[in-house]
């Protein structure tokens, strides 16, 4: 077991104990939830804060380069990551293969935006409340590591190997916190901001290097070259 997923393991481990932390202090300290509402972030110190910088480092991390600590699949759209092969690419296939798992993401996307519509439509009816919203999120927090070590369902969808050729790697925090849209107040606000920031780097360097993101033009996103070991079913070379 290589050390990234000894340490996502951990990190599993560590999000489901914040999930269960955060439904006892739903059902027992209501009155911390208070911080989402507009005004209440700078008004006083809630643990709640402590999850809000935990989130904003952790999407720092997505926006530098790091070599070790942080997984190939995000850190892909990154120059120093890239291995080009030694043959010339060829462009014609790296554009259908950028078109088509664009294509995938964004069918992805229509599926999370319906999925916000109902819990929009839940919200503003008066049935979900920001501490519920906030708890879904958390849910999705706990959920983004059960897609990564576990089983992802969006590779129904995309069609990728492995996380380290995932199209959306770096999706997931916008993803995750895309339920609190609905809520108007600093701490969603400043989380959605700095994911979709997050996002639109991803984005914009799928556009603009894409050879940074096909195995067949990056050496290292290839089952034979890889470190991380974070799936579950690895290639048969690596089985053997």
């Amino acid at each position: 077991m290589t050390s990234i997923r000894k340490a996502y393991i951990i990190r599993l481990v560590a999000r489901c104990v914040v999930f269960i932390l955060c439904v006892l202090l739903f059902v027992l300290r209501p009155g911390e939830f208070e911080l989402l509402e507009s005004g209440n972030f700078f008004s006083r110190f809630s643990v709640l804060h402590l999850l809000w910088a935990v989130w904003v480092c952790d999407m720092i991390a997505q926006l530098v380069p790091v070599r070790g600590k942080v997984p190939l699949g995000s850190q892909k759209l990154f120059r120093q990551r890239f291995r080009p092969i030694r043959e010339k690419i060829n462009y014609q296939a790296l554009r259908q293969y950028v078109v088509s798992t664009t294509k995938a993401a964004y069918h992805v996307m229509l599926l999370w935006i319906a999925l916000l519509t109902v819990i929009g439509i839940l919200y503003y009816n008066g049935i979900l409340s920001n501490a519920v919203l906030f708890l879904i999120s958390v849910t999705f927090y706990v959920c983004d590591l059960i897609c990564v070590l576990i089983w992802c369902p969006f590779r129904l969808i995309l069609k990728n190997r492995c996380c380290t050729t995932c199209r959306i790697f770096n999706w997931d925090h916008l993803m995750m916190f895309t339920p609190m849209i609905f809520i108007k107040g600093f701490y969603s606000r400043s989380l959605l901001l700095m994911a979709f920031v997050v996002w639109l780097i991803w984005e914009l360097c799928v556009l603009l290097y894409p050879e940074r993101f096909w195995e067949y033009s990056n050496v290292a996103l290839r089952c034979s070259e890889c470190t991380d070991k974070l799936c579950t079913q690895y290639c048969q070379k690596l089985r053997g």
